[in-house]
């Protein structure tokens, strides 16, 4: 089945529209995946630093790290 040169027109634009909108909905993405991962990095920042505190305090107190044992264990 043979398209008009009106549908052809038609389809073509509605391609083209719709390719723009995939390229700045891919944008959009990645905007919003680099916003995520410096946020994650963040918080591990913020995690690795409270984890050296709390391992401080457990050596002054002459505690072992419990948190280690949690991170042993995670990990397997």
């Amino acid at each position: 089945m043979a398209l008009s040169k009106e549908q052809e027109q038609f389809y073509q634009t509605t391609r083209e529209m719709t390719r723009k909108q995939i390229d700045e909905l891919n944008v959009q993405i990645e905007e919003e995946l680099s916003k995520v991962k410096e946020r994650l990095a963040e918080l591990q920042n913020a995690k690795n630093a409270a984890k050296q505190i709390y391992d401080g305090a457990c050596k002054m107190l002459g505690l072992e790290n419990d948190l280690d044992k949690e991170d042993v264990a995670a990990a397997e």
